[in-house]
Parts: structure tokens; sequence; C-alpha cells
């Protein structure tokens, strides 16, 4: 929650993003006003003039029966991790453990936000993080306001994809 998932894709898609976020009553409200309780949408035209749809999962563990509907059919998936937030690493292991067997099927990137309000931990620890348990993915410190960011993070996904 509060990675900026919402605003990535809002950075991206080519369409009105449709988005589900409601005002925020709870501990959530403490860090934002609004938050999403379903999914974001939006669309995006690859250099090769296919279309991307791009979806955005709410990020509180109790809307995850969502996360594995807005899997089905995905090609990879970005992982957005506040840097800011109380248990950086912990989002990112509760994140890496519920859909460690997708993105063994598939692929993942990794983006750490707000790594100028908080930085610590820096990209070192994820990258130690990541090989203690046996994973090789991608990390990028992103701004996700900045279109070339998030743009980043998906050739970066479709790279992987390409030649994985």
């Amino acid at each position: 929650m509060g990675a900026g998932k919402t605003t990535a894709i809002s950075a991206l898609s080519e369409i009105p993003v449709i988005n589900t976020d409601v005002r925020a009553t709870d501990e959530a409200a403490l860090r934002k006003e609004r938050t999403t309780v379903a999914m974001d949408y939006g669309e995006m035209t690859l250099p090769d003039g296919q279309k991307l749809r791009i979806y955005g999962t709410p990020g509180q563990e109790r809307f995850s029966y969502m996360w594995g509907i807005l899997m089905e059919g995905a090609l990879g998936l970005i992982i957005l991790v506040d840097n800011a937030g109380d248990n950086p690493l912990g989002d990112l292991d509760l994140y890496l453990t519920h859909f460690r067997p997708y993105i063994e099927a598939t692929t993942a990137v990794i983006g750490v936000t707000r790594m100028d309000v908080a930085t610590e931990p820096g990209l070192e620890q994820y990258y130690d993080y990541l090989m203690q348990n046996d994973l090789q993915l991608p990390i990028f410190s992103v701004d996700v306001r900045e279109r070339d960011n998030v743009v980043m993070m998906i050739e970066a996904l479709v790279a992987m994809l390409e030649f994985g």
C-alpha cells in the first residue's frame, strides 16, 4: 500500500485509468487519503503496436483475493515496494511469497519507490534478500510519477520475457 501502483499506471496509460480507489477509513488513512480496493486498469501501446493491458492490484493483504484474479493470464509482474513504509523488506517478502509460483512460471521486476524519502534499506539490501531466497530479479529505484521510470520497468520485464 502506498507504493505508487495507481500513480505508475496513470503515468503509462494512454486511456483514462479505471480505478477503484475509495476513501481510506482504517490504518491506511494514516498514510493516504484514498486506497485501491479492487484494481486499477490502463493501456499502453508497445513499439511493435501490441496493446499492453496494465492491471494494478490493491497492496493490502486483506484484498489479496484480487491478486490471483488479476494475475490470471498475465505475462509478467512488477512489484512496487514503498521504501518509506514500516517494513519494506517484509512487504517484499509477503509479495514474493504469495507470487513465487507465478514468478517461477513467468518473471518479475521490482521497483522500489520513495527512496528519496527513506534511503534505508538500500538497493543492496534488496539484492541480498533476493539472493538469500534464490531469486534473480532486476531491482530499480523508481519515481512512479516519472513515465520514463515506469517505462524502464516495463522494458526490463519485456526483455526478461523475451530472453528468459
